[in-house]
């Protein structure tokens, strides 16, 4: 069965979107498993500036994971240069957190992302945009001055649940 959304009203004025479905093969970030969030789409405020959502409610008796902020250092201690190369790490390295629990990026409900520079901004959406379709994770971008190594252009880190 494909994935898709379909708008509900649970009252005048609100919106959610409900994603259903059963992936045919290996979860990706856009192959949600089964119905189990909300994405929260209010009609009374300005829609999202980019690919995330507003909201996500997480039903009760869920499962979450909360992973702290990865930044883009291999096991082996190598750092990209690019920040889009930074991204992509930053992602697997929480794709490997989430692992663990025997989660996928697909079961991300938030993230919280940081970079140093604004030139850092459309490469980390390039990123995050092919790994998450819409309905996409709530979603924070935030420029701040700097990390612990100043090397280090981005730093993620996410919620999942399932």
């Amino acid at each position: 069965m494909p994935i898709f959304w379909t708008p509900v009203h649970n009252r005048p004025g609100d919106m959610h979107h409900i994603l259903r479905g059963k992936p045919s093969g290996p979860r990706l970030a856009a192959e949600p498993e089964i119905a189990m969030f909300r994405f929260l789409a209010p009609k009374s405020i300005k829609p999202p500036f980019a690919r995330y959502s507003h909201g996500v409610e997480v039903p009760a008796g869920k499962r979450l994971v909360l992973c702290s902020g990865q930044v883009a250092i291999t096991a082996d201690d190598q750092i990209p240069e690019d920040a889009g190369a930074q991204a992509e790490l930053c992602f697997q390295n929480i794709a490997a957190i989430l692992a663990e629990a025997g989660l996928g990026l697909a079961d991300i409900v938030r993230i919280n992302a940081y970079v140093t520079d604004r030139a850092h901004l459309r490469p980390y959406m390039d990123v995050r945009d092919r790994l998450f379709a819409s309905p996409a994770p709530a979603s924070t971008l935030m420029i701040v001055s700097g990390f612990a190594r100043p090397e280090f252009k981005v730093e993620v880190e996410a919620i999942a649940a399932r």
